[in-house]
């Protein structure tokens, strides 16, 4: 009998692990500051998103040691608000993003990381844990759809996070704040979709970026695609219009 309670306890203890969040987090700890990040993002992103590598690469130990705050101080899941959290994955994946290009700078894409690389066995280089997070390794794979967008089911995340290529949505030349968190994500959802470089949107047709197609779920789970397009376009797009993707250029955004 003292067997057999013992056989349970461990199932149900195996069980509760198991239906535990898998998001990497740290007890005890305190949102990083962003001052560096900000920093760097004002002295090298424009406006319209243009990133000045080189500049990166000249403050290359700021932002260690940014990424370094950011490894050691993952989300306190029990005192840290949802907007700090959120704040802190978005504000992740973007500097690691900005330090896979500066550590293998130059290169003409992103995606042509994967094979000069030569990591064996990676989907591709999304898939690289070149990271950590709470002491464990991480890849910008998992911050993108293990955390962000399981944790959150918040659309607009694909507005503020940044692959480095020219398709993307704009780096924004800001770090993201818990507290101003809501208006910065209107801000590059409204940027994006009104974005005629990015985006061709008019009364009858919408040509929209491929990251409608490839992410349409996480747009259309209040309504269709022109639903969601039409609360940030300033073109009002007609229930009848023909949508359609554009390709997606992968050079760097630079």
């Amino acid at each position: 009998m003292k067997n057999l309670k013992i056989h349970i306890a461990l199932f149900f203890s195996m069980v509760l692990l198991s239906c535990q969040s898998s998001v990497p987090g740290m007890a005890g700890t305190s949102p990083p500051s962003n001052k560096a990040w900000n920093e760097l993002l004002k002295a090298n992103v424009s406006a319209d998103g243009k990133v000045n590598y080189k500049g990166f690469i000249k403050e290359k130990a700021k932002l260690e040691a940014y990424v370094k705050s950011i490894s050691e101080n993952a989300p306190d899941r029990k005192t840290w608000s949802k907007n700090e959290q959120l704040a802190y994955w978005i504000n992740a994946y973007n500097a690691f993003t900005v330090k896979l290009i500066v550590d293998n700078y130059p290169v003409e894409s992103i995606k042509d990381l994967g094979p000069k690389l030569k990591i064996p066995m990676i989907k591709d280089v999304w898939h690289y844990k070149f990271f950590k997070i709470g002491g464990e390794d991480s890849s910008l794979d998992e911050i993108e759809h293990s955390i962000l967008r399981k944790e959150f089911e918040e659309p607009r995340i694909h507005f503020a996070i940044n692959c480095a290529s020219v398709s993307c949505p704009p780096l924004l030349n800001e770090a993201f704040e818990a507290d101003t968190i809501d208006a910065q994500l209107d801000k590059v959802a409204k940027g994006f979709i009104n974005d005629s470089s990015r985006n061709k949107i008019t009364a009858e047709s919408a040509q929209v970026s491929s990251i409608f197609s490839w992410f349409k779920g996480d747009f259309t789970k209040n309504g269709d695609l022109i639903d969601f397009l039409n609360k940030y376009s300033t073109t009002k797009i007609k229930s009848s219009a023909k949508v359609s993707y554009l390709d997606y250029d992968w050079n760097l955004n630079e």
